[in-house]
């Protein structure tokens, strides 16, 4: 009998702990006190299904409390899809106080799309200051300019699906303050910063974004090196590198031409020599047949060397004999 009331007891606690489970009795209670309409069979059903109630309950609580009328079967569906209940409906009543027409429906999708709906609704009330980073451009002299600029932007709940981002933002600003110092110089924008923010805002930046641009306000200007200078100084030394290598190139042209000459010039001098060397043969053999007189070779030796003495007299220099002035 002992052994019996032991495992009624032991029975009765898991049935309690079960009990307990599908059953949460608090969140039920606090939920009938609060005016939701929610049945023990909701809170079963919602445990099969794999909600946790009170991410459902106590969301529904606060709406209920917040003059937001929501149902339950579409608090847990949006639960199922693997958005923030609370989120949600935090930022419909955030929406509700400040006057801003946000359904459930817009607000389930921006939560879905990955998109943190409650700061999309603090941003509709107090509008964000975004600063870009330091935007460094060439002014049309030449002069490097560096902005740096505010962004004073408020969100758009009804462009939060589908719209464009900060980063999107920036890229534009910081594309419209390139375009403006390109167009100036460096003295105008140091004279005049707002026509930069002036330029920027009369595009249009803000289309297909999810925010709307308030004010752009150029935070800080700088000026940095002269780029044109560099440029023509790049330049300047890269044609003086040409130059010198067209010069080496003619130089090393006109060295193979000389070398040229000079081997013509010496196989020229090889082939008189030989030709020279032919010459006593040519005159002796010319003797041996008689076909040269000793009075003709004599005659042609008188010539040889008159050639010779005037070879000599045409290379004498102007210098002074020895012992004149």
């Amino acid at each position: 009998m002992e052994g019996l009331y032991i495992l009624i007891i032991f029975s009765g606690i898991i049935c309690f702990f079960i009990l307990s489970y599908f059953v949460p009795m608090g969140l039920w209670i606090s939920a009938i006190a609060s005016g939701v309409p929610v049945g023990l069979t909701d809170l079963i059903a919602m445990r099969l299904r794999g909600v946790v109630p009170r991410e459902i309950i106590n969301p529904a609580i606060m709406g209920h409390k917040g003059g937001i009328d929501l149902q339950l079967q579409s608090l847990e569906s949006h639960y199922l899809a693997g958005g923030n209940v609370q989120r949600v409906v935090t930022a419909l009543i955030m929406a509700q106080r400040a006057g801003i027409p946000l359904t459930f429906k817009q607000a389930t999708a921006i939560d879905l799309a990955g998109r943190n709906v409650q700061e999309a609704v603090k941003m509709c009330v107090t509008p964000k200051v975004i600063t870009t980073p330091e935007v460094t451009a060439v002014a049309k002299n030449g002069i490097q300019v560096k902005v740096i600029a505010r962004i004073t932007v408020k969100a758009d709940i009804t462009k939060l699906i589908g719209g464009a981002t900060e980063e999107t933002i920036l890229a534009r600003v910081g594309e419209g303050i390139v375009t403006t110092i390109g167009s100036a110089s460096h003295k105008e924008i140091l004279e005049n910063p707002e026509r930069i923010s002036k330029t920027i805002q009369e595009k249009g930046l803000e289309a297909k974004t999810a925010y709307e641009i308030l004010s752009i306000d150029i935070a800080d200007v700088d000026i940095g090196s002269n780029i044109g200078a560099k440029l023509l100084i790049d330049q300047a030394e890269a044609d003086m590198k040409i130059a010198q290598a067209k010069a080496a190139e003619r130089r090393a042209m006109a060295e193979a031409r000389e070398q040229e000459m000079r081997a013509a010039e010496q196989e020229m001098r090889a082939k008189l020599v030989e030709a020279e060397a032919f010459v006593p043969k040519s005159i002796a053999a010319a003797l041996a047949d008689g076909n040269l007189g000793i009075l003709d070779y004599y005659t042609l030796k008188n010539i040889n060397a008159d050639t010779e003495m005037r070879k000599t007299f045409a290379t004498m220099t102007d210098t002074p004999l020895p012992g004149k002035n």
